[in-house]
């Protein structure tokens, strides 16, 4: 019997550039799959952003586009091709970077796992998450209130400034220990300290006072330099990495390559009221319209969106659906109904379709 969602779920759907309108339109079905199976009501409301919106408003985003996705349950972000578009003051916004900052999305949620039948460079399978803080850190366009932190001191000094501040490191250790606390209940928080001392100490400070109130979960501290060598060395020794901007953008991609492709793995940005969807992977442009490009990354994601929900909601629904969706996709890749580029046979569209089919078809999954 179909269950019913309590609460139906807007998502507003932002296509992008290259490839992205491709692989949005293969988790789009696959979200629709799983919204009539399990009776989530999801609308979807689709729009433009990037080169598309570019060129009919002469900005990548624009102001009412903010407002509409402020007013619905999560945002699906197609990629983007960033290192096309003019300047800022010519309508060249970076839409992911706009969104995570107007939203406030301070959790970057990047589970990799190996996939059965799957070639990856890995020593042993493995299945863990990075959770990155999103919001501050060395990158230059959200560090300030306004402008940027990098400064042209003379024309051969450059002086970049990292914001490091005690309620971001605590709220991003505390999404990490929630999130060790429903897997195998492990943190290992990833650092430059000895270097670092008062910023990355701080983080520190705060993994550690999480850690107090989660008896169940077992913090250990890593060197960053070192992680990255045990991560190549032994990746399946690790459950939840947590970490600052950028070192988690680092070690995010690092151990999506570790699972076989950066294809495999999800991508969430998400707040307390607000979450996005987005793949691990760029625009692609190489490969754009062929029907060749891997659609998995933001299919995942899209789950990961819908699980977010469902702990936001309490709904069992969502997370049956999200679930449903993982499992397909493993059904997918395993067997052969994906892409070239992970031992598959199939292009985008079909792809896409075979998870959609998998997901409604599949009664037994979530």
């Amino acid at each position: 019997m179909t269950t019913r969602a309590s609460n139906a779920m807007k998502l507003v759907i932002l296509p992008g550039d290259g490839i992205g309108p491709e692989i949005t339109a293969a988790t789009v079905a696959v979200l629709e799959a799983a919204s009539d199976r399990f009776g989530l009501g999801l609308a979807l409301d689709h729009d433009l952003a990037g080169h598309a919106s570019l060129a009919r408003h002469g900005t990548t985003v624009r102001p009412a586009l903010l407002e509409k996705v402020r007013e619905a349950d999560g945002l699906v972000l197609g990629p983007m091709a960033t290192f096309e578009y003019p300047e800022a003051a010519q309508g060249g916004i970076n839409p992911s970077m706009f969104f995570r900052k107007q939203l406030d999305l301070y959790a970057n949620i990047r589970p990799a796992r190996t996939y059965p039948g799957v070639a990856h460079p890995a020593v042993a399978p493995f299945d863990l998450v990075v959770v990155r803080e999103n919001t501050e850190g060395f990158y230059a366009d959200r560090n300030m209130e306004s402008g940027g932190s990098e400064m042209l001191v003379t024309p051969d000094v450059c002086v970049s400034l990292r914001r490091i501040t005690r309620g971001c490191c605590a709220r991003i250790a505390r999404a990490a220990f929630r999130l060790a606390a429903t897997r195998r209940g492990r943190v290992h928080a990833v650092h430059k300290a000895n270097v670092l001392k008062i910023g990355d100490g701080m983080f520190l400070e705060e993994c550690r006072r999480a850690a107090a109130d989660f008896p169940t979960v077992t913090l250990d501290e890593y060197i960053v330099d070192a992680m990255a060598a045990h991560l190549v060395r032994a990746p399946q020794k690790f459950d939840v990495i947590v970490t600052t901007n950028m070192f988690g953008d680092i070690l995010s991609d690092l151990t999506a390559e570790l699972s076989g492709s950066i294809g495999l793995g999800g991508s969430i940005n998400s707040g307390a009221r607000h979450a996005m969807a987005q793949a691990a992977h760029g625009s692609a442009p190489d490969i754009a319209g062929q029907d060749r490009a891997n659609p998995f990354s933001l299919i995942l994601s899209a789950a990961q969106l819908l699980d977010w929900h469902a702990a936001r909601l309490g709904s069992g629904a969502f997370a049956q659906a999200a679930r449903a969706i993982e499992q397909a996709v493993e059904a997918a890749v395993t067997g052969g109904q994906a892409t070239a580029d992970v031992g598959g046979r199939l292009g985008t569209a079909a792809t896409g379709q075979a998870v959609a089919a998998l997901v409604g078809g599949r009664r037994d999954a979530g």
